[in-house]
Parts: C-alpha cells; sequence; structure tokens
C-alpha cells in the first residue's frame, strides 16, 4: 500500500483511498452505502477521507483478525 502522494493533512479522495487499499472505486462506495469501510466525509457531492479514519478503521479490523 503506498500513500498518495500529497501532504498528510490533505483529505483523501475516493481515488486516493481506492489506490491505498488497493480495493476498486465501486466496493468502496457500496461499503459505504452498508456502513463498512472507513468514515468519509460529505462535502457538497463529493466523499473525501481523513487518513487518521483510514488508519483507524484497519487498526480495528487487526483486532478483530
Amino acid at each position: 500500500m503506498s500513500v498518495p502522494k500529497h501532504r498528510d493533512d490533505r483529505l483523501w479522495s475516493i481515488e486516493d483511498l481506492s489506490e491505498f487499499l488497493g480495493v476498486p472505486v465501486p466496493t468502496l462506495y457500496r461499503w459505504r452505502t452498508t456502513g463498512y469501510g472507513p468514515k468519509g466525509v460529505r462535502i457538497g457531492r463529493y466523499v473525501r477521507y481523513r487518513q487518521e479514519a483510514v488508519d483507524s478503521w484497519l487498526r480495528s479490523l487487526e483486532g478483530a483478525a
């Protein structure tokens, strides 16, 4: 997994998250509708993700394994 190429404090787009997780964008949208995946923030018509939220979600999965 590679971190998107921008400042750490920038919000991630769904494409950034897709690249980071190696998961297709449509899967991320499906997860969002079912409440699975990292918590996103809606900004107008866009969904953005904080890196801390993604990291927290990944840590929660490690505990479930």
